[in-house]
């Protein structure tokens, strides 16, 4: 294929990403967003190939069937609860490929850059190997957090902030040394001790992120991962890596502002070190003190349900646990089927990555047009007859507006209490992912359900029907 014709075709996919991008924007063109982003990725990987740059298809052909194999065991066998660390596993390998491309084109011996041209050179991949391996080994640790492998709490170092800062100076010092060697022919020393520090700041950096901003986190790494991929554009000379990379980064920078507005939050603290305290959860009694707790069962809370005329359902990580979202679902067309107005209240940090709590719904196909934003709902709760809380903790908790030393204090919160009755789906009364106890759960007006969140779902049903 003609150089030309290679670059119609980049040109003709980054098109289609930004479509993609687009699309993604909004729910009900989600998935034409998504058919763009395939036939884009489709045709930029096929110009790739038959372009002049490739002389090895043998070992081309042979690392796709694999990669491909991988990712289609992969997509088969993943649950929709397991998405958040599927995501940061994956931000950890586009992290670890610009590392890997990073050496390549440093010990390439048939690199032929002189002068200020070898300079750039050199500076594209010490910042490709940065950027990769921060982003590499601090998606790791996102991952170990969202899989439960490793605890959620935050995890700070006596003197973290000053950890950081000497770091990042020597990530700086380590640059200066590494481009004054490189261009006499050595400097692959500098870059390694580079590479440790990049390493060891993804992991400190993000093991001082508490579990409540772990959202934010898989965000912030998805643009990391994004601009690594445009430093590895740079490093092999392929517009179409620049721009796709500079499209993710900035758009995964662009959502992780938004998130952390949303969240009251400064994106430097959350950098610094996020909500949370103790990702274990609380025992049972660990609030006894708080109040007395009322519990409901199955049949009391379809009658409940029956006499509503307002009811808004607030989904958590619960409900993705338990595989709820089809049950309710099948609950909410009942409900709407005998005239009960039924709406979905969405968190920003709903469940444990950006969108996380839409995606289910979708997948379980809820009607769009009934689930709302925090922003566009929070005001009706004095009109809500019933909310429902599927499996949320954090998201609804009052201590974020009533107690200025709840380690998540500020935070936007849905305030469901401010409705008639609430009625809060959980296995027991441990704690969220932030580790903070919830005073909600003690209020006159919530009602506990107790149990599987789906199996507890499945009995109202059954009671609605009856």
């Amino acid at each position: 294929m003609s150089q030309g014709l290679v670059t119609v075709s980049y040109i003709g996919a980054t098109v289609l990403f930004i479509l993609a991008l687009g699309g993604l924007s909004n729910p009900e063109s989600s998935r034409k967003g998504n058919l763009y982003g395939m036939i884009g990725m489709t045709l930029a990987v096929i110009a790739t190939i038959l372009s002049d740059r490739v002389d090895s298809y043998v070992l081309l052909i042979i690392a796709m069937v694999i990669g491909g194999a991988i990712g289609l065991e992969l997509a088969k066998r993943v649950e929709m609860t397991e998405m958040p660390e599927l995501v940061a596993i994956l931000h950890s390998l586009v992290g670890l490929a610009a590392v890997f491309v990073g050496y390549a084109n440093f010990l390439d011996p048939t690199a032929e850059f002189v002068g200020v041209e070898k300079t750039i050179h050199e500076v594209e991949i010490y910042i490709g190997v940065l950027i990769g391996a921060v982003t590499f080994s601090g998606s790791v640790i996102a991952f170990g957090k969202l899989s439960g492998k490793i605890g959620g709490n935050p995890v700070k170092l006596p003197g973290g902030h000053w950890i950081n800062l000497g770091l990042l100076i020597l990530a700086l010092l380590f640059g200066d040394l590494f481009i004054d060697a490189a261009l006499e022919g050595g400097g692959g020393f500098w870059l390694f001790l580079m590479t440790v520090v990049a390493l060891a700041f993804g992991v400190h950096m993000v093991m001082a992120i508490g579990g409540a901003d772990m959202p934010v986190v898989v965000s912030m790494l998805n643009s990391y991962s994004g601009w690594a991929a445009s430093a590895t554009g740079f490093m092999l000379g392929n517009d179409l890596l620049i721009v796709v990379g500079a499209l993710v980064g900035s758009s995964g920078a662009i959502l992780s502002y938004i998130m952390c507005r949303a969240m009251n939050r400064n994106f430097i603290s959350v950098i610094a070190g996020g909500f949370g305290t103790d990702s274990s959860g609380a025992p049972a009694g660990a609030a006894e003190d708080q109040g007395e707790v009322y519990e409901i069962k199955a049949e009391e809370t379809a009658d409940l349900l029956d006499t509503a005329k307002e009811i808004m359902i607030i989904p958590g990580y619960g409900m993705a646990v338990a595989q709820a979202q089809h049950t309710v679902n099948e609950m909410t067309k009942v409900l709407r089927g005998k005239g009960v107005n039924v709406r979905f209240g969405i968190h920003p940090v709903a469940g444990r990555m950006p969108g996380h709590m839409n995606v289910l719904l979708a997948e379980a196909k809820v009607p769009y047009d009934i689930v709302f934003e925090m922003d566009e709902i929070n005001d009706d709760f004095p009109k809500i007859d019933v909310s429902i809380i599927i499996g949320a903790n954090d998201i609804v908790n009052p201590s974020a507006l009533d107690d200025p030393n709840s380690p998540i204090a500020g935070m936007p919160v849905l305030e469901c209490w401010n409705g008639g009755t609430t009625i809060v789906l959980k296995r027991s009364m441990a704690s969220g992912y932030a580790g903070v106890q919830n005073p909600l759960f003690f209020k006159d007006n919530t009602r506990m359900l107790f149990g599987d969140a789906k199996d507890t779902l499945e009995e109202v049903l059954k009671n609605l029907n009856g």
